[in-house]
């Protein structure tokens, strides 16, 4: 096996246990703001998978989203009692909206792929490989500048995430 085998078999023998170490990284991850530019990925061989790369123009951003249905407000006057439920599905995933989240935050940049690092009682946490639009490093490079030419792909379902809703 190689190096990046046992760091992703680490990693879910980690999330599976619920160590110790697990839980206290996630609950550090609470007290962070919504969307946080980080150094590197929390779980690099995921990372790498989807196309991350240690260069100039490339980071990592971690998404913090609520678990659960989305809540309406309480039906005042008449109504049918199939119409009265307060509880709904996202038309989006919760990956898709942490996507979406991380490219409003960081506006100059775009999303290549987002995956699942954690959740807890409360939260999901995701993070989102972001390219810089106008680093010379990403537009010199072959892959990259064809991500980067299409502008807001996590809005219009181009990611991994959106491709799953559009069909």
């Amino acid at each position: 096996m190689n190096g990046y085998k046992h760091i992703k078999n680490t990693f879910k023998a980690e999330f599976k246990n619920q160590d110790i170490v697990a839980k206290s990284r996630i609950a550090g991850w609470k007290d962070m703001p919504v969307v946080a530019k980080l150094e590197k990925p929390t779980n690099i061989a995921r990372a790498r998978e989807l196309g991350y790369k240690a260069k100039q123009g490339v980071f990592v951003a971690r998404i913090r989203v609520e678990r659960g249905l989305s809540k309406r407000q309480k039906v005042k006057g008449g109504r049918k009692p199939s119409k009265s439920g307060r509880f709904f599905a996202y038309s989006n995933s919760l990956k898709s909206i942490a996507e979406g989240r991380a490219a409003r935050r960081f506006n100059n940049c775009e999303v290549l792929n987002s995956y699942y690092i954690g959740e807890d009682a409360k939260y999901k946490f995701f993070e989102a490989i972001m390219l810089d639009r106008s680093h010379p490093s990403i537009l010199n490079d072959k892959v990259y500048s064809e991500v980067v030419s299409r502008k807001g792909r996590a809005f219009r379902g181009l990611t991994k995430a959106g491709r799953k809703h559009r069909n």
